[in-house]
């Protein structure tokens, strides 16, 4: 496995080697999400490396353009999108999935148009990223156990618009039709369950 997490005064190997059809790049700034993730991905024959910054994430995309990648939308140091775009820059038919744990419509739509083929939840396992990136797009996935619930779907649709007005409660009221203060309510109460 390649990583960033090597010994002190070991420098980090931020290249393929091996089978760089099978070359994967992980970026996540969570140490033992990213090096699990990359440790089963190593046993499922992906090339693996692992890093937990954009910065060196778009590092090893430009350089090296990996066949596929796994990225965390929240960084600490910035946006998982800008590495989706790197990627994409550096090899156009990349498969890319993108991760979060702070999942919406509104951030799944943005990584869907920075690149991702894919869009899961933290915490993922590594059958649904495996399945997420070798997915031929031909056959529909497997309709949900649980879906969302028509609650759910109003208030993703609500966080949308809001995230489109930059979060102006006015500006999303006055263009979803109803009073501010509702809004302000339903924005104030936490994501219906399902």
């Amino acid at each position: 496995m390649v990583t960033d997490d090597s010994p002190a005064g070991e420098a980090a190997k931020l290249t393929f080697t091996g089978d760089v059809t099978r070359s994967l790049l992980i970026v996540d700034d969570d140490a033992p999400f990213r090096i699990r993730l990359a440790r089963a991905m190593e046993k499922r024959g992906f090339n693996v490396v692992a890093v937990d910054s954009v910065q060196v994430g778009i590092d090893v995309a430009q350089e090296s353009a990996p066949a596929f990648a796994v990225v965390d939308l929240r960084l600490a140091d910035g946006s998982g999108l800008d590495v989706v775009k790197a990627l994409r820059d550096a090899r156009p038919d990349a498969r890319i999935v993108m991760l979060t744990g702070y999942g919406n419509i509104a951030t799944a739509v943005a990584a869907v148009k920075a690149g991702a083929v894919d869009y899961l939840p933290k915490p993922a396992d590594a059958d649904a990223v495996e399945m997420a990136l070798l997915a031929d797009g031909r056959t529909l996935p497997e309709p949900p156990d649980n879906p969302m619930s028509a609650d759910r779907v109003r208030w993703e649709h609500i966080q949308r618009v809001f995230e489109q007005c930059d979060r102006n409660v006015s500006e999303t009221a006055r263009r979803l039709k109803m009073h501010r203060r509702t809004l302000q309510r339903i924005l104030n109460k936490h994501a219906p369950r399902g």
